[in-house]
């Protein structure tokens, strides 16, 4: 199968998936070895295809020149998510087929990153969409490039990826999950995390609604208040701690 990403980069689909496991930051999706900022650094010198730069914030997806394969990628979280209705038609065929990719040519491209978050209930799969005009048509194909991690097809065209299981992979830039499984707990605050910093519930917050300030503080008190499954509750008091210092004690 031949994948087109933002008709700028073309590759072939190969049998040779990636044997990494994948890192929610709760920013991005990660695939990828590096374990620093430096060895990051050396990784993109090393590597062609998309990449940040400066205040650019694309998706990331790296080849290494020798054989043109791929060797990791970082897909950004959307800002916005999906309603309930949207999220629901998502569809959940076909199932994925582990792949690589190999790309056609050494060259550089900017890959988009998707505009709305569509999550299943108790958020047991996150979907990053292009747009939501996607749900209108079937999907061709689901290439699970990593473990729980796939890319959607759709006409030979990528159009978004998925991660399966996200409380599992929560973890910082650069750690390895907690190789235990997450407890309910951090996967019922994981969901009320992502209400809080997505449309539309952060603009209620933003604009300090007394509701939306009060669900805010529970979340952070509850976080801050796990015993167990520290590590990843730690990585999610990050993910709300800007919302917290300027509207939590207000």
């Amino acid at each position: 199968m031949k994948l087109t990403f933002d008709n700028e980069c073309r590759a072939t689909v190969t049998d040779d998936p990636l044997h990494i496991t994948p890192r929610f930051t709760s920013n991005s999706v990660d695939v990828a070895h590096y374990a620093d900022a430096k060895e990051r650094e050396r990784f993109l010198a090393d590597t062609f295809g998309s990449r940040e730069w400066l205040w650019d914030s694309p998706d990331v997806l790296r080849f290494g020149p020798a054989g043109r394969k791929l060797v990791g990628a970082e897909f950004q979280l959307p800002k916005e998510s999906a309603s309930a209705e949207d999220s629901g038609r998502v569809p959940d065929t076909p199932p994925v087929r582990p792949g690589g990719l190999r790309a056609d040519e050494v060259r550089d491209f900017r890959l988009e990153m998707c505009a709305v978050l569509c999550r299943t209930p108790g958020d047991a799969v996150l979907t990053g969409l292009r747009d939501l005009d996607v749900l209108d048509r079937p999907l061709e194909a689901r290439v699970g490039i990593a473990p729980d991690v796939a890319l959607l097809v759709q006409h030979g065209t990528v159009v978004g990826w998925s991660l399966t299981d996200p409380a599992r992979y929560l973890t910082t830039a650069f750690a390895a999950p907690d190789p235990g499984p997450p407890s309910d707990a951090t996967r019922r605050l994981l969901t009320e995390c992502l209400d809080l910093v997505t449309l539309p519930v952060i603009y209620d917050v933003e604009d300090r609604e007394p509701t939306a300030l009060a669900r805010l503080r529970a979340v952070d008190e509850a976080l801050r208040d796990q015993r167990e499954d520290r590590h990843r509750a730690d990585v999610l008091l990050s993910l709300i701690a800007n919302l917290v210092e300027d509207y939590g004690n207000r």
